[in-house]
């Protein structure tokens, strides 16, 4: 049981996963930083932030107050998943296809192929060889 259980673990795919979501944690720690510190403050040149600190789009309700759709969340939020699956992609993905599909080329080689095996015979044929063998084994007909 515990030798298909570390069989299941060593697979490959789930050290991939384990290891793209482990990574992918940590580098959405830099990328959350890296939009706090640069995109917001880009978006704020543009955007007006309300009491909360959330920038957006200011509308006003039919109470005569102002309410802010955060679009500036909504941007940061694309911008950092854009950023973690890109960096999953190009960084494990990518030489993980490429390292596999190596190794696949390597299998392949001609001098490890198995010899084919001959096409099946027709029915045509197969009813040619019983006669024959009928033949051969009736013998020669004397009169």
């Amino acid at each position: 049981m515990l030798k298909g259980f570390k069989d299941f673990l060593l697979r490959g795919n789930v050290v991939d996963l384990a290891v793209a979501v482990v990574i992918g944690t940590a580098f959405t720690a830099v990328v959350t930083a890296v939009v706090n510190s640069v995109i917001n403050p880009l978006i704020a040149l543009f955007l007006k932030a309300d009491a909360a600190g959330k920038f957006g789009i200011p509308v006003t309700n039919i109470y005569g107050e102002e309410v802010v759709f955060p679009i500036g969340d909504l941007i940061s939020a694309l911008i950092s998943f854009l950023a973690v699956a890109a960096v999953v992609y190009f960084v494990f993905v990518l030489p993980m296809n490429t390292f596999k599909a190596h190794v696949e080329a390597r299998k392949g080689t001609p001098a490890e192929e198995p010899e084919e095996e001959p096409a099946a015979a027709t029915e045509a044929e197969l009813l040619v060889e019983i006669r024959d063998l009928l033949k051969t084994q009736q013998g020669p007909r004397g009169v």
